[in-house]
């Protein structure tokens, strides 16, 4: 998702240190970001609340 690369680029993190703050893997982070996976609703709710957008766009086609 690019909405995803965007925003924690925007905010100088890295793709561990997101994930660190979500409670996952960088691996699975990495997974969602890059679109081979898609979060459940609790870990979307996490990184959404950590990259300050809303949750629901992870479930929009």
């Amino acid at each position: 998702m690019n909405l995803l690369k965007e925003n924690r680029k925007e905010k100088n993190k890295t793709q561990k240190e997101i994930a660190e703050l979500t409670g996952i893997t960088q691996q699975m982070y990495s997974n969602i970001e890059n679109g081979k996976r898609r979060p459940s609703v609790a870990v979307a709710k996490k990184i959404a609340e950590v990259l300050n957008f809303d949750w629901t766009l992870f479930f929009k086609d």
